[in-house]
């Protein structure tokens, strides 16, 4: 019997300040460039400017990007175009600079954490800070048998729910949330198709290393039977990640709701996240007010989970990589909108009534 209640984040979660939004929007009617020229990076600024509490909004100036590790029993059936167990081969190059995250991390000036929750290697292997949350050794395979035990589960959930408050306390004021996995796509899709209620075909992509048609046929096999086995617990959320899903996206999911608690933004990556996302909405319904889909991956199972949250991808980039990479590619946008609602003028008449 798990001892953490997933209802209190209901009351902990408040929504962002609708009032600032609104004082936001009148801000935005008096500036120099009318209304809608700007497109999105209107929407973007009147967010961040909610999800502040603050008029004219303040810059982003501290971003990280979060990126959960772990590695998958479900890879074993060869639904990924990466051998199971080489997770840690894809967490070497992210910390040695050789992923596109980190080019692109290098290049925008932020900062990249890498969380262990359940890489497939000996935690000897790799840095302290990296492995100091890590929760097993690879998880289940999710066809035939359950991701986590539910006191795994709950310790990945915890431990993702500390390193928001590490990223709060720190004084980060916006994430890029990520995931560095072999055969997390699969564990999402299957989360995404029992929470929207679809088949496996719907839900099932090709991955970030893309896929043949016959290793598809095999993910789509492989959703299709761990459907059956979530669908018993759907109501147990904690449950649901133990059988269904695994140490990262339970990780993800606690971080992704106590980010919301501290009012924290963040800017959500590829389909692990999005699927994370959706089973964290269905915790507390006010959470996604707090998060920004930063691309589309051309992933079905992105697109269904963030129909399902309400939530519009900035860009359409197309990038299936993960690792947070699409996010990156978001977060100058959500700069520059911050920047032109705070430093563009106010009209000259307007100006001169003041």
């Amino acid at each position: 019997m798990s001892s953490l209640n997933l209802d209190d984040f209901t009351d902990l979660i408040e929504r962002p300040d609708g009032g600032v939004r609104r004082d936001a929007e009148e801000h935005r009617a008096r500036l120099v460039v009318p209304p809608g020229s700007l497109g999105r990076l209107d929407d973007l600024g009147e967010w961040l400017a909610a999800a502040q509490s603050s008029v004219p909004v303040r810059p982003v100036e501290r971003p990280r990007v979060v990126l959960f590790a772990g590695d998958h029993g479900i890879a074993r059936r060869e639904v990924s175009a990466r051998p199971a167990g080489t997770g840690v081969e894809l967490v070497r190059d992210v910390l040695e600079g050789g992923r596109p995250v980190s080019v692109l991390a290098r290049r925008l000036d932020v900062p990249v954490r890498v969380v262990d929750m359940a890489l497939d290697c000996d935690p000897a292997s790799l840095p302290e800070d990296v492995v100091r949350h890590r929760v097993r050794r690879g998880s289940g395979c999710i066809d035939v048998e359950d991701a986590l035990t539910l006191e795994e589960a709950e310790a990945a959930f915890r431990a993702g729910m500390a390193v928001a408050d590490e990223e709060a306390d720190s004084g980060t004021d916006l994430v890029v949330l990520g995931d560095v996995s072999v055969g997390g796509t699969t564990a999402a899709g299957v989360l995404v198709a029992a929470l929207c209620g679809t088949d496996a075909s719907v839900v099932t992509g090709r991955g970030g290393l893309p896929i043949d048609d016959l290793a598809w046929m095999r993910k789509c096999a492989a959703i299709r039977d761990a459907l059956r086995r979530a669908r018993p617990v759907l109501g147990d959320q904690l449950r649901l990640l133990a059988t269904v899903g695994g140490a990262d996206l339970a990780a993800m999911t606690g971080f992704l709701l106590q980010s919301a608690v501290r009012k924290l933004p963040v800017l959500l990556d590829g389909v692990v996240t999005a699927a994370c996302a959706l089973v964290a909405q269905r915790v507390a319904f006010r959470a996604p007010d707090w998060w920004l889909a930063s691309h589309a991956s051309g992933e079905p199972g992105q697109a269904k989970a963030l129909d399902r949250m309400a939530l519009e991808p900035v860009l359409p980039q197309g990038v299936a990589v993960g690792e947070g990479a699409g996010g990156l590619l978001a977060l100058p946008l959500v700069r520059a909108a911050a920047a032109l609602a705070a430093e563009l003028p106010v009209r000259q008449e307007l100006a001169k009534e003041a």
